[in-house]
């Protein structure tokens, strides 16, 4: 199913799923993706589905309809393709397309496991984000109440009851025991990429382009870090929510704005 995502100066505003025969927009409340700006006519263009395909026309809008920077009249919509409507963007996002394609985002942002860049942000990973905390230590029951002299400790007791009398039952899980991590992923904000989406679900993930800025982000037992790579300049640093975050690795939480060589991210837990 292809879906538009509406945009104004690199922040989405909306994403329209694209499940019905015609769309139109416009500044009237009766649109069916209603952009109220001045600079956007009443009734400004049309979007036809017909099967697998879909038409933009232009609906003699006062300030024209613009399809990847150029005006157009009609116009067959193909995945990734910009439509410019006034001063918002919709970014029409064919997805049976976008799964046949290489994704350009992945190919320009997301750096390949292995290569000299990932290696040395697998070390800097590992040397500045926080270690896994220990497994929380059990206390052996022989330890709490030692068996007198002769008798089997209360675990070996424990441990041969099954074969007797069934399977012992489960534990149920103490105040301590480890909560499991939330999924993540990665939400493009701004520029071309503005919408596609990135789980965050490998142990390290390095994102940024080398010789401008690259950081890695690590999925750990207590969270998501980030921590800066490589530069192209010393001292400029990946973002969030508007601060550097120097050397040291910075815990991410949801929703949480990442600026990392020029693209804005959103972080969001799953």
């Amino acid at each position: 199913m292809a879906r538009l995502i509406l945009s104004l100066d690199g922040q989405v505003l909306a994403e329209y799923n694209m499940n019905k025969e015609r769309y139109t927009i416009g500044r009237l409340p009766d649109n069916d993706i209603r952009i109220d700006n001045p600079a956007v006519s009443g009734h400004h263009s049309l979007i036809i589905n017909i099967l697998n395909d879909s038409f933009l026309e232009d609906l003699n809008s006062t300030n024209g309809t613009y399809v990847n920077g150029k005006l157009i009249k009609k116009h067959a919509l193909q995945h990734g393709d910009v439509v410019t409507v006034g001063h918002h963007q919709l970014r029409f996002v064919d997805i049976q397309s976008a799964d046949d394609e290489p994704d350009e985002f992945e190919k320009t942002m997301i750096i390949t496991p292995g290569s000299a860049v990932a290696v040395k942000a697998a070390k800097k990973a590992s040397a500045v984000t926080p270690p896994m905390p220990p497994a929380p230590a059990e206390t052996p029951a022989a330890a709490a109440d030692p068996a007198p002299s002769g008798t089997a400790p209360a675990s070996a007791a424990a441990a041969a009851a099954p074969a007797a009398n069934g399977p012992a039952p489960t534990r149920s899980q103490g105040p301590d025991a480890p909560v499991a991590l939330p999924k993540a992923k990665l939400q493009v904000l701004s520029g071309a990429f503005a919408g596609r989406e990135l789980e965050l679900n490998k142990a390290l993930t390095t994102l940024g382009r080398p010789g401008v800025q690259v950081a890695a982000i690590t999925r750990r037992a207590d969270g998501y870090f980030i921590v800066h790579v490589d530069s192209g300049k010393p001292g400029d640093y990946p973002q969030v929510n508007g601060s550097a975050i120097g050397e040291q690795a910075r815990k991410l939480r949801d929703n949480d704005v990442i600026l990392l060589a020029g693209v804005k991210m959103g972080f969001f837990e799953t």
